[in-house]
């Protein structure tokens, strides 16, 4: 039986068609967590005709059980820990420590590949789409909208196409706006409804980024005439 996503270009199209209502705004820029949300963020961005970037956050995984979230980091040294998984696995602070340590060079190292020397956009005052390929846990989009609120956006809207529907309903609290296309129930895991859910490369973000990159949005076209 065919999943409700072929991949993850069509999973964006879909998400788009819920996200309409942002279409052609001058204040909107839509923001991808990599790796996986930027080929679903890439056909938004698109379609809304909104300026594209990504939005850097790693998944602490537990040790053993890299799938499983025990946490996550963003830019802005924000670190959001799920105490729960924490305590019920028992990881040793040190553990914990090393874990946060790794993948804060990793986030920096996406930095620089992913931006080169582009400056992350500036959100503030603007409405933030904030995108992933799923939610599971949330940790990871946790992580985001915390390290976001510190820019001062106007607006932080959550937008996945399939999610667990206890997060999904979280989430309603934690950004002004939570949209999960599908939320169906037993959940999972995010990969289930992907007839392919192959691991997005370096190269596939990148190519993705780069043409956005060379377009300014409507605000610093104004800026610059």
């Amino acid at each position: 039986m065919r999943r409700p996503f072929a991949d993850r270009a069509e999973a964006g199209r879909v998400l788009a068609e819920k996200l309409a209502d942002y279409a052609g705004r001058d204040d909107v820029i839509v923001l991808a967590l990599p790796r996986g949300g930027v080929p679903v963020a890439y056909e938004v961005a698109k379609a809304l005709s909104a300026p594209l970037d990504v939005f850097l956050v790693r998944k602490l995984g537990a040790p053993g059980q890299e799938e499983l979230a025990m946490g996550a980091i963003a830019s802005g040294d924000v670190v959001v820990i799920n105490e729960e998984v924490v305590k019920a696995l028992r990881v040793p602070p040190e553990v914990l420590a090393e874990t946060i340590a790794s993948e804060r060079a990793e986030l920096a190292r996406r930095e620089s590949v992913y931006r080169g020397n582009r400056p992350p956009r500036d959100v503030q005052g603007r409405t933030v789409i904030l995108i992933d390929d799923g939610l599971a846990t949330g940790s990871t989009m946790r992580a985001a909208v915390t390290a976001l609120r510190d820019q001062a956006p106007a607006r932080i809207v959550v937008a996945v196409p399939i999610g667990a529907p206890a997060t999904c309903a979280e989430f309603q609290q934690i950004a002004d706006e939570c949209l999960c296309a599908l939320t169906p129930e037993p959940f999972r895991a995010v990969g289930l409804w992907y007839d392919n859910f192959a691991q997005i490369t370096d190269n596939e973000v990148r190519a993705l980024l780069d043409p956005a990159a060379g377009t300014p949005d409507r605000g610093e076209e104004e800026a610059s005439s």
